[in-house]
C-alpha cells in the first residue's frame, strides 16, 4: 500500500512500468488515464519544476486523484528549491513519483518531504557497458570501454542518463569496497552540471576504482 503523496525511487525510466503496476494494484486504471502524467527529462530544470507545480494545481480530469511520474538523471539545485513548496504541501489529490538514479544526492530538504519507495531491481535495457566487465578490465581497456558513453548526438550532447545509470551500476558492484566509491560519487555529483568536464570525470573513475 502506498503511503504519502511524494515518493522517491532510485532508478531510471525503466522502472515506470513497475510504478504503473503499483497504481493498478491500488485499483487505479492506468490505461489511457488522463490523470497519470509520465515524463522523462534529460535534465530537470527550474522551468520544468514550475510547469510541474502548475500542472499539480489543476483538478483531475477523470478520477479523484492525479499522479505525476517523473524520471530524470538529475535535477538542478534551482529546480529542487522550486519544487520544495509543492512537495511540502502537495495538493491532496496529487501524488508524485520522482525517479532519479541516486536520490541521496538530492537536497536534504527535498528528501525530507518524500517517502523512499523501494522497487525490485530492474536492469536498464539501454545500459551500454557491463559494470562487472568494466571492473574486471585493466585501465587501458576501461578507457576504451568508456568511448560509447562519451559519444555525442546530433545536438552535440551526451546521454547523461546512460552515464549516471552506468555509475550507479558500478556503485552497486563496489558496495563492499568503499575505497573505490569516492571517484564514482564525485563523477555522479558533477556529471550533469552545465559545462561539466564529462570525459575527465569518467576517466578518473576508470583509473581510480579497484579491479574486481
Amino acid at each position: 500500500m502506498l503511503v504519502g503523496n511524494v515518493h522517491l525511487i532510485a532508478g531510471t525510466a525503466a522502472v515506470v512500468p513497475q510504478i504503473l503496476g503499483l497504481l493498478k494494484a491500488e485499483g487505479i486504471s492506468v490505461e489511457g488515464n488522463p490523470d497519470i502524467y509520465v515524463r522523462e527529462y534529460p535534465r530537470f530544470g527550474v522551468d520544468d519544476a514550475i510547469e510541474l507545480r502548475d500542472r499539480s494545481n489543476k483538478r483531475p480530469l477523470a478520477g479523484s486523484q492525479r499522479f505525476f511520474i517523473i524520471a530524470t538523471p538529475g535535477m538542478t539545485g534551482e529546480a529542487q528549491n522550486a519544487l520544495l513548496k509543492t512537495l511540502e504541501e502537495p495538493p491532496a489529490d496529487a501524488a508524485f513519483f520522482i525517479i532519479v538514479p541516486a536520490p541521496e544526492l538530492l537536497l536534504p530538504t527535498l528528501r525530507s518531504r518524500a517517502q523512499i519507495l523501494v522497487l525490485g531491481h530492474t536492469e536498464d535495457g539501454e545500459q551500454s557497458i557491463d559494470a562487472k566487465a568494466f571492473l574486471a578490465a585493466g585501465r587501458e581497456e576501461r578507457l576504451d570501454m568508456l568511448k560509447p558513453l562519451l559519444e555525442k548526438d546530433e545536438d552535440d550532447k551526451r546521454d547523461i542518463g546512460k552515464i549516471v545509470s552506468f555509475l550507479s551500476a558500478l556503485e552497486r558492484v563496489l558496495a563492499k569496497k568503499p575505497e573505490g566509491l569516492h571517484a564514482i560519487y564525485r563523477a555522479r555529483k558533477y556529471i550533469g552540471d552545465k559545462g561539466a568536464l564529462v570525459k575527465p570525470l569518467l576517466e578518473q573513475v576508470a583509473l581510480l576504482v579497484p579491479k574486481v
